[in-house]
């Protein structure tokens, strides 16, 4: 089982893992995923302490999942505990009257097998389009109707999270892309979720799996032959923050850190990011019955970087592009 330290309160109702089970894994663009392998797998996860599950609507089968593994807790380890689920909602742009936003949850209150979910993660793809706020509104209402507990926004930038605010609609996270790679919440977002009791929850922290041991001294991978949206997404990633050759740089000094604390390449980018002030969770991605890193990101929880470790990283990050100059506050590069 992972260490009490494995866990925080992220709100008075609601303890999570700070290793979120990212379930984006099963929407189809990573590789088939056999169903009964996956619930197993989803077992195994909550045997060894994972008790809290990032996915969404348009997951593929995962709020399915999510439901059946529900199902199967009390019969297959009835002392097991609580897990939490923490779903998105990803409408397309349009008029959002309270009916559309109640369809919307209901389903994914069916598919999981709960009367209340635990939270509500939501995303809106178009800012000039307000009715961000109509949905946002009638979500904050069915959550004091008790169809959830927690109302939470995805990749959402700063200056729409003050609209939210602002607005009165109370929010308890945002979940952004963050990394050794992409700091951009550094930038404005930080400083702003951590004045407002807002949580982050950041993704891609170890790009997909490229911040690992398997790409150092590697030479650079073509489109081609990277097997999975993560990883040729981080890969443009890396391409526009400075390019293969520093990222080799800052994977053999990441490497020198891990020998230090006798751990790999990905448990010190975890690390990092989890100091950073407001990050209540990391999300890793989990491939369900196909590969787990569970024993080395538990490692996570063992270690503390010091002050040279942190210095040696970014004496490498001080040379690549800013990222925040070149694209944008968090969010920016889904609205383009």
């Amino acid at each position: 089982m992972l260490p009490s330290n494995a866990y925080i309160q992220l709100t008075h109702d609601l303890q999570i893992c700070r290793l979120l089970n990212g379930m984006w894994q099963v929407s189809g663009a990573h590789g088939a995923i056999e169903p009964h392998s996956a619930l197993r797998s989803m077992t195994d996860y909550h045997r060894a302490g994972y008790t809290t599950w990032d996915l969404a609507d348009h997951y593929g089968p995962a709020e399915d999942f999510i439901g059946l593994f529900r199902q199967s807790l009390n019969t297959q380890i009835p002392s097991a505990g609580d897990f939490q689920a923490l779903t998105k909602w990803v409408p397309r742009p349009a008029p959002m009257p309270r009916q559309v936003v109640e369809q919307a949850i209901n389903i994914s209150r069916r598919r999981m097998a709960a009367q209340t979910l635990d939270m509500i993660q939501f995303h809106w793809w178009d800012y000039h389009d307000d009715a961000y706020l109509d949905a946002l509104e009638h979500l904050a209402a069915l959550r004091d109707q008790g169809w959830m507990r927690h109302v939470a926004l995805t990749n959402f930038d700063t200056a729409h999270v003050q609209i939210i605010t602002e607005r009165g609609i109370g929010v308890v996270s945002n979940q952004v892309q963050f990394s050794i790679i992409d700091r951009r919440p550094e930038v404005r977002m930080i400083e702003y979720c951590r004045a407002n009791g807002i949580a982050l929850l950041p993704y891609g922290t170890v790009c997909g799996g490229l911040i690992s041991e398997r790409y150092l001294g590697a030479p650079e991978p073509t489109y081609n032959t990277l097997n999975t949206a993560s990883l040729r997404k981080y890969k443009n990633m890396i391409d526009t923050w400075g390019g293969w050759a520093l990222f080799q740089r800052l994977l053999t000094t990441l490497k020198h850190i891990a020998v230090k604390h006798d751990t790999s390449i990905a448990t010190i980018a975890i690390r990092y990011i989890l100091d950073k002030p407001t990050v209540a969770g990391v999300i890793i991605g989990a491939r369900l019955g196909v590969s787990d890193h569970r024993d080395d990101n538990a490692r996570v929880f063992g270690i503390a970087l010091d002050d040279d470790d942190r210095d040696r990283i970014h004496e490498i990050t001080a040379q690549a592009r800013d990222l925040y100059a070149v694209i944008g506050d968090c969010g920016d590069e889904y609205r383009r």
